[in-house]
C-alpha cells in the first residue's frame, strides 16, 4: 500500500502525451483536445514520431527527446508498446503514467488473452524499479479541474469542487459529469481506475482522505482485490470526510454451492455490506442515490452529519408540508425504508397551536395548510427544528394559486440561516417544475438539500441515518468488560490436527461442539455412540426425552435425510428410532459412512428462541461472520446480519439489531428480554475462534437457543480445511488485523518491579479517560503540546480503536502481586501508552508517549520507547520519527540514548528521527 508519487498524479508541473492525434473524433484527437483546452498552466508535451505539431503545439518524436522530464504522462497507444514507454518514461524521471490503452487481460473477453495478462506484467515490471505509479490500463483518465487537467477522452468537462470521484469504469465519469454540471455541483479529483494495476481504491483512499481540497469521496466499485488495504484506507477516510460507494455487480450468477447454512445465506453481495459499514462508508445502490447522497451529504455541515450523543440510526423524522397528501406520501416512504415519525413533545404542539390555524393537522406530520404563507412556514420550521425527538426536519411545498413557492423557499432559508451550525438537518421538496423551479435554485444556491418528490426526500434522510449509524460504530467507545476465560486453544488444536490428519473436512457433531465448549460457547452435553443398542443405552443412563441424531462425515444437514429424531422416551423408541435411520439414510444416500449416533437430552425452553450464528470464508475478505433467526427454515427465512470479524461487544450488539429476530429477542407482548448480552458474547468467542484457528473455514451453529435464561447451542458444525501458506500468521487471512495478543509481555524495570505490557483494546477507554484525569497538567501540555482538560469521546475512540495493521499502542499495566505473570491489564492500574502510526507507504511512522505522572524516572519510558521500536523493526518501517516540545529536556535526552537524530526546530518543537533500516531502494514496498 502506498501513496508514493500521488502526488505527481494530481499536482504535476508538466504533462506529456503519447498517442495523440489529428484524427478527428479519434480518441487521441479528444484525448489531446481535452488536455490543451483544460486550462492546465504547465507545459504540454506531445509525443509523435511523425507529426511535428499536434493541436498546434511542437511535438516531439520520442520520449528521449523530451526537452524536460514530465511529472505525468498520459499514454494511447497500442499495448504493445506501453510497457517500453513506461520503462522510457520511468528512466527520464517521470513519477506517474494514465494508461487509457486496453488489452491487458482485463476480462475473458478482451481480446488478447493470455498475452494481455503478459503485457499487463510487463508494464508492472517496467514501471517498479522507477516507483512510476500507473493509472489503468484501460481507462477513460482522470481530471483535476481545479489546475485545468483534463487527461481523459470525456467529452465533457467538470466543474472545480470538493468532490472527490473515483470509479472502476470510465462510462460512470460521463454519467456523473452530466448529472453534476447542469446543478452547479464541481470537483476536486475524478480519477477513472480502469484495470487497477497498480494504483487502487486503497492508494486513492489514502490520498483523498488527507486532501484539504476534497470534502467527500464518492466511489463506483465493481470489485476490491487487496482487502486488508482497502479496509484500513476506507477507515482512515471515513473517519475524515463522507465516503459514499456504490457497488456494480451485486449479483454474483454462478457461485459455487455452500456446504453450509450459513454458506448459503453469506451472499457476496450481503458481504459487500458488511465490509462497507464496518469502514464506516456509506452504501447506495443505484447512480441516482449515489447522485442524491453526494447532495446531502455535501450541503449539511461536519457538525450536522456526525451522530448525536444517542449514536446514530434512530431515524426519526418530523414532517412539515403544506398538503396532507405530500404528508401521507412522505410517511409511506418513511416506513418503508425503515424510519420512523418524530413524535411531537407537548412543548412543540404548544408552540405550533400559537402560530398555525386551529386546522392544523395537530400532530407530525404537521400540515400547515394549503394557503401556508412564508411566515406560518418560518414560524413551524422554528418550532420542529427545537424538538428534541426529532432526528431531522422535512420541509414540503406544493404549489398553490394563494401562496408563493419562492416565499416559502425564503422563509426557509431565513430560519436555517439564523439557526446556524447548531440547526437540524433540513431536507427539502418543492413538488412539481415550472412553479417551483426558482425556489429549487434559491436552496441549491445556499447549500441547503432539495429534491424533487418526498419519496427522494426521505431517502435522502436515510442516507444520512444509516452514515450516521456507520459512523457511531466507527467512533464507539466500548465499556469495559471483565476479564473473560481464556479458550482451551491447545484442546482446539489437536481436534483440528487430527481431523486434517484423517484428511475429513467436517468435524463431527461432538467435536464440533467440544469445539465451542473450548471458547466459551455453552452446548447440551452429547454422547456418542456406535450402534441403535449403544444409544438405547446412552437414552437410559441420560433419563427422560432425547434427541437422536446420525453421525456421518458425508451428511451435511441431518434433517433433510430423516438423521434427527426428537423427544424419543425410553430405550426400546431410542433403539427403534436408530435401525429405522440407518435403513433410511442407507437406502437414500448410501454411500454416505455412517459412523453412529449422537444422543442427548431435549433441551426445554419453550420461550426460546432459535438462532443462527456462523462463519464463512469470502474469497475475497476472508472470514465473515453472521447472524439471524436459525431453525429448519433459515434459508427461506433469511433474516441475516453479516459482519466482519474481530468482533466486540458494541459491534456484535449492531449487528443484531439489524435483523426482524432482534426485535423478538428485546421482549414482546409480555415476554422477557432474551440473554443478549450473552448472544453477543458469543458472536465475540466465534470471532476469536477464527481469528486463533486458520484451519477453520465455516462454522454453523444451528439452533443456538436463547431465552432471559442464557443461550445455549443445540447443534453445530465446523468444517476445516489445510492451510494454504503454512508460514503466514493465524490471522492473515482476515480483513481486519485482530488483536495482536503475541506482544503481550511482561518488563522487569532498573527497580527490579515487572509490568506487563499488551497492545491497547477498545474497551481500555474508560481506563484510558481516568488515567488521563491523574495526570499532572504540566505533562498533559507536553504530551499535547497543548493544556488539555478533558479528553472527549471523539479522541478516546481515535486513540483507542486502532487499526493494527498501520498503528500501535502498547500500554503499560501494574502486575498485581496476587496475579500471575502475563495476566495483568484487564481492569488494572494503567502506568502508560507509547504509540506508533505508520504512513500508507509503512516507510515512516510516527512515535508518540505517555508515562503516568507518578511513575516518571523509573525506567518506563525507555523500556517502552524500546519495545515500540522493536516493534518498528519487526515491521520493516524504515524512520521512525516524533516532535517533542522543546522544553521537554528529559524526553529529548531519552531521546538521544536511543539513538534519534534531532533534525530541526520549528516553533518550540524539536523534531526526532531514527532510522531502522535504508530508505534509499524501496521499490519493493508496492
Amino acid at each position: 500500500m502506498t501513496v508514493r508519487n500521488l502526488d505527481a498524479l494530481f499536482e504535476p508541473k508538466s504533462v506529456a502525451l503519447v498517442g495523440a492525434s489529428r484524427r478527428p473524433g479519434s480518441l487521441g484527437a479528444v484525448l489531446a483536445r481535452n488536455l490543451f483546452t483544460g486550462g492546465f498552466q504547465g507545459p504540454i508535451m506531445p509525443v509523435h514520431p511523425r507529426h511535428e505539431a499536434i493541436e498546434g503545439v511542437l511535438a516531439y518524436p520520442s520520449v528521449e527527446a523530451l526537452p524536460q522530464a514530465p511529472d505525468l504522462a498520459v499514454i494511447a497507444t497500442p499495448p504493445e508498446t506501453v510497457a517500453g514507454l513506461v520503462k522510457a518514461f520511468g528512466d527520464r524521471g517521470t513519477r506517474a503514467a494514465v494508461i487509457i490503452t486496453a488489452g491487458f487481460g482485463e476480462g475473458d473477453f478482451v481480446e488478447g488473452g493470455a498475452a494481455g495478462e503478459t503485457r499487463r506484467q510487463a508494464i508492472l515490471d517496467a514501471s517498479k524499479p522507477n516507483l512510476l505509479r500507473l493509472v489503468g490500463p484501460n481507462c477513460l483518465g482522470m481530471m483535476v479541474p481545479g489546475i485545468g487537467l483534463n487527461a481523459s477522452f470525456s467529452h465533457l468537462a467538470p466543474l472545480p469542487g470538493d468532490l472527490a470521484f473515483v470509479t472502476q469504469s470510465g462510462a460512470m465519469v460521463t454519467a456523473m459529469l452530466d448529472w453534476a454540471t447542469p446543478r452547479g455541483i464541481g470537483f476536486s479529483k475524478i480519477v477513472s481506475l480502469g484495470d487497477k494495476a497498480d494504483v487502487d481504491f486503497g492508494d486513492l483512499l489514502d490520498y483523498l482522505a488527507m486532501d484539504v481540497k476534497t470534502r467527500a469521496i464518492l466511489l463506483y466499485i465493481e470489485s476490491v482485490v487487496h482487502a486488508r488495504k482497502f479496509l484500513s484506507a476506507a477507515r482512515i477516510a471515513a473517519r475524515n470526510k463522507p465516503v459514499i460507494v456504490v457497488k456494480g455487480g451485486r449479483h454474483a450468477e454462478g457461485a459455487a454451492a455452500a456446504a453450509s447454512h450459513t454458506g448459503a445465506l453469506a451472499g457476496a453481495d450481503a458481504v459487500y455490506d458488511a465490509v462497507f459499514a464496518r469502514a464506516g462508508l456509506l452504501r447506495v445502490y443505484s447512480l441516482n442515490e449515489l447522485f442524491d447522497a453526494a447532495e446531502t451529504l455535501a450541503n449539511l455541515s461536519h457538525q450536522r452529519r456526525r451522530p448525536g450523543k444517542g449514536g446514530g440510526g434512530s431515524a426519526r423524522l418530523a414532517i412539515l408540508t403544506n398538503g396532507g397528501g405530500l404528508g401521507v406520501l412522505a410517511t409511506d416512504a418513511l416506513i418503508d425504508e425503515g424510519g420512523r415519525l418524530a413524535p411531537l413533545s407537548q412543548e412543540t404542539k404548544q408552540a405550533l397551536d400559537a402560530c398555525l390555524p386551529a386546522t392544523w393537522s395537530g400532530a407530525n406530520p404537521v400540515d400547515i395548510i394549503g394557503d401556508a404563507s412564508g411566515a406560518r412556514y418560518r414560524d413551524a420550521l422554528e418550532a420542529l427544528l427545537k424538538e428534541p425527538a426529532a432526528d431531522a426536519v422535512l420541509v414540503m411545498h406544493c404549489p398553490t394559486a394563494i401562496a408563493s413557492a419562492r416565499d416559502a423557499a425564503e422563509a426557509v432559508v431565513e430560519t436555517l440561516a439564523k439557526a446556524g451550525k447548531a440547526s437540524k438537518p433540513v431536507f427539502t421538496a418543492w413538488v412539481g417544475e415550472q412553479a417551483v423551479a426558482e425556489a429549487r435554485r434559491l436552496f441549491a444556491r445556499e447549500g441547503i438539500a432539495g429534491y424533487d418528490t418526498p419519496e427522494q426526500a426521505v431517502r435522502a434522510f436515510m442516507h444520512l441515518e444509516h452514515y450516521r449509524r456507520n459512523q457511531a460504530l466507527l467512533r464507539r467507545v466500548p465499556h469495559p468488560v471483565p476479564a473473560a476465560e481464556q479458550p482451551d486453544r491447545s484442546s482446539v488444536r489437536r481436534l483440528l490436527e487430527k481431523a486434517l490428519a484423517e484428511e475429513r473436512e467436517w468435524l463431527s457433531e461432538a467435536e464440533a461442539k467440544a469445539v465451542l465448549q473450548a471458547y466459551g460457547i455453552p452446548v447440551v452435553a452429547t454422547e456418542v455412540v456406535a450402534t441403535p443398542e449403544a444409544a438405547a443405552e446412552a437414552a437410559a443412563a441420560i433419563g427422560g426425552p432425547v434427541a437422536l441424531k446420525i453421525l456421518s462425515r458425508d451428511i451435511t444437514h441431518k434433517s433433510d435425510l430423516g438423521g434427527v429424531a426428537l423427544d424419543l422416551q425410553g430405550e426400546e423408541a431410542v433403539r427403534e428410532a436408530a435401525e429405522t435411520m440407518n435403513r433410511r439414510i442407507a437406502g437414500a444416500q448410501p454411500q454416505a459412512r455412517l459412523e453412529g449416533f449422537t444422543v442427548q437430552a431435549m433441551c426445554r425452553r419453550p420461550k426460546a428462541r432459535e438462532l443462527i450464528l456462523g462463519v464463512v470464508d469470502d474469497p475475497q475478505f476472508g472470514p465473515v461472520m453472521l447472524f439471524g433467526q436459525g431453525g429448519t427454515a433459515v434459508e427461506v427465512i433469511a433474516d441475516k446480519a453479516l459482519a466482519l470479524p474481530p468482533l466486540d461487544p458494541i459491534l456484535a450488539q449492531a449487528m443484531m439489531a439489524e435483523t426482524k429476530v432482534y426485535r423478538l429477542l428485546q421482549g414482546y407482548r409480555g415476554e422477557a428480554a432474551a440473554a443478549l448480552d450473552e448472544i453477543a458474547a458469543c458472536l465475540v468467542r466465534l470471532s476469536q475462534l477464527v481469528a486463533d484457528m486458520p484451519e477453520v473455514a465455516e462454522v454453523d451453529i444451528n439452533p443456538l437457543l436463547a431465552d432471559s435464561e442464557g443461550v445455549i447451542a443445540l447443534d453445530a458444525r465446523v468444517r476445516v480445511l489445510p492451510l494454504a501458506d503454512p508460514l503466514a500468521p493465524p490471522a492473515a487471512r482476515l480483513a481486519i488485523r485482530p488483536y495482536p495478543r503475541e506482544l503481550e509481555r511482561n518488563i522487569v524495570l532498573p527497580d527490579g518491579s515487572t509490568v506487563f505490557m499488551r497492545p491497547l483494546r477498545p474497551s481500555d477507554a474508560a481506563a484510558l479517560r481516568a488515567g488521563f484525569r491523574d495526570l499532572d497538567p504540566e505533562d498533559v501540555r507536553m504530551r499535547f503540546h497543548t493544556p488539555i482538560g478533558s479528553m472527549p469521546d471523539a479522541m478516546l475512540a481515535r486513540l483507542t480503536q486502532l487499526d493494527y495493521a498501520r498503528e500501535m499502542a502498547l500500554a503499560a499495566f501494574a502486575q498485581p502481586p496476587t496475579k500471575a505473570p502475563g495476566k495483568a491489564g484487564d481492569g488494572h492500574e494503567g502506568l502508560g501508552v507509547v504509540r506508533l502510526a505508520a504512513d500508507p507507504d509503512n516507510r515512516r511512522a510516527e512515535f508518540a508517549i505517555l508515562v503516568r505522572s507518578d511513575n516518571k524516572r523509573r525506567g518506563l519510558g525507555s523500556a517502552m520507547m524500546r519495545a515500540i521500536l522493536d516493534y518498528a523493526a519487526d515491521r520493516g518501517i524504515g524512520e521512525v520519527w516524533g516532535s517533542v516540545l522543546a522544553a521537554n529536556t528529559a524526553m529529548l535526552s531519552l531521546c538521544r540514548k536511543l539513538g534519534f537524530s534531532l533534525i530541526r526546530e520549528e516553533d518550540g518543537l524539536v523534531y526526532v528521527s531514527r532510522r531502522l533500516i535504508s530508505l534509499e531502494n524501496d521499490s519493493q514496498i508496492r
